[in-house]
């Protein structure tokens, strides 16, 4: 399993990025990236630490492990100078908090993510066409997600991006022990996503091929 989206303490998860770490292992994840919530306030503080994290932790985990930042509820024009920070303090992968259909996240987020270059735009909600196509172009992968509210749209996420030929990722939004998942219930929700199971794969690629471009940030 390799899952580019999860929480800890430094925001509002339940676990120390250690312990986050260690049921990952337990779990058989084989890559992973810390992503807390950042905005204005709080980019410059967390960032920094969950690579500092991450370092002490490299050589005594048999996954990769990747410092990472989800920015979350930013006004859209925001956006793309806290892209720009998060990547110039450490993070590897940088997600952006899309427009889940349970948060009432500002209208034009998913659009400004994609402009600023994320890596991911998680759980985008009904993302409209146009915003489908320009994150195709501008190859930001859109998430098929576990967590609980905004998977609700994950059905229609998978469809569109199939039909437009968009990458996907799967990945947990984890912020308690229980969300963590195996590869192969990640695999049940890709289908009850609507994504042919002969795709499947594919997504699982996509995702291994951020972790490469992240490594490659070093």
């Amino acid at each position: 399993m390799i899952d580019l989206h999860t929480h800890t303490t430094f925001s509002d998860g339940e676990l120390l990025p250690f312990e986050l770490v260690r049921r990952a292992v337990a779990a058989g994840y084989s890559a992973m990236a810390i992503t807390d919530h950042a905005d204005t306030s709080n980019m410059d503080f967390i960032v920094p630490r969950i690579v500092k994290a991450i370092k002490k932790l490299k050589e005594y985990v048999s996954l990769e492990v990747i410092p990472g930042v989800e920015i979350t509820h930013a006004p859209p024009k925001l956006i793309p100078d806290l892209v720009k920070e998060a990547r110039a303090l450490g993070a590897k992968i940088v997600l952006v908090h899309g427009e889940t259909i349970v948060e009432p996240v500002a209208e034009g987020t998913n659009r400004a993510a994609i402009e600023a270059g994320a890596d991911i735009l998680t759980h985008p909600g009904i993302i409209s066409m146009e915003d489908i196509l320009f994150a195709k172009d501008k190859g930001v992968v859109l998430e098929i997600t576990s967590r609980k509210g905004h998977s609700l749209a994950n059905g229609y996420v998978a469809k569109e991006a199939v039909k437009f030929g968009l990458s996907l990722s799967v990945n947990t939004d984890a912020h308690a022990p229980g969300d963590l998942i195996t590869k192969e219930t990640a695999k049940k929700i890709l289908i009850a996503a609507g994504v042919d199971e002969k795709r499947i794969e594919s997504v699982f690629e996509n995702s291994r091929l951020l972790v490469e471009k992240a490594l490659r940030r070093d």
